[in-house]
Order: C-alpha cells, then structure tokens, then sequence
C-alpha cells in the first residue's frame, strides 16, 4: 500500500475511534437502550478480531522473503472472498457499533461497510483483469452474495 493512502487510512480510522469514544463520553447519564446488544457486541468484535488476525496472517505469508509480485491469496475464506479480512474488519465496526448503541457508532459502521465493500469490489475487478486462472466465483466481500 502507498504510504499517503495508509497515513489517510490511519487518520480516518484514528479520528472515527476518537469521536465515538468523546460522543460515547458525551451521553453518560442518557436513559440505556431498551434491548442491551453489549453481549452479542462483544462476541462480534471478537469474532472480527480474530477473523482479521488470521486473515492477515495468511497474506504476511504469501510471498518469500526476496520474492516479489502479486499472488491470489489462498486458505481461510479465500476460497470463497478476495477480502476477507475486510469483511472482519466490517464485523469488528459491526460489534463496536452494538456495544455503544449510538447514531454515530451505526453510521460509522456502515460508513466502514461501504468504504469496505467499493474497496473490495475494486480488488475483486483488479485480481480478475491480472490473472487469468482467478475463479470467477469468488466473490468480493460477502460469501455467495457480493
């Protein structure tokens, strides 16, 4: 990745954590939600967590140490998506947004989700015009939808 699209990437992400957690600190004392997602917030984010890590992993281990050059990423759900670990990261913005049941936290998850899924879209078009072997039915994001 070009290093002014990381450092773009890094300060969205920096500043979308900051403001919900000043946004969060902003409703102490308002009345809870009526049905409590904290749980089942958790459990997602840990999910993405993990889902992410492995993913991740898989790519770190993907070419040799000199090697260079493009190679279609394979184990996991790599099989079945070209971005995994965006559709993690997707669940991980999913969780957080349960866990704090704010408006800002909801469309911070779907701004994430959206961001995400153009991203892997553009991947998945990218992968298909570089290799020729690359199976068609691997979606972008989502197994068997999208």
């Amino acid at each position: 990745m070009v290093l002014d699209s990381a450092i773009i990437i890094s300060v969205s992400y920096f500043t979308a954590a900051a403001s919900m957690i000043y946004l969060q600190h902003l409703t102490l004392g308002f009345q809870e939600p009526l049905v409590d997602l904290k749980y089942l917030g958790v459990l997602l984010f840990l999910l993405g967590i993990c889902g992410n890590f492995y993913h991740h992993y898989l790519l770190s281990k993907l070419r040799e140490k000199n090697e260079k050059g493009y190679k279609i990423p394979r184990g996991g759900l790599f099989s079945m998506v070209i971005c995994p670990h965006y559709l993690f990261e997707t669940i991980i913005f999913l969780g957080i947004s349960l866990i704090s049941q704010t408006p800002f936290s909801y469309s911070t998850a779907l701004g994430v989700a959206l961001y995400l899924a153009a991203r892997s879209y553009a991947t998945r078009k990218w992968y298909l015009s570089k290799f020729e072997n690359f199976p068609k039915n691997v979606k972008a994001l989502v197994p068997y939808v999208f």
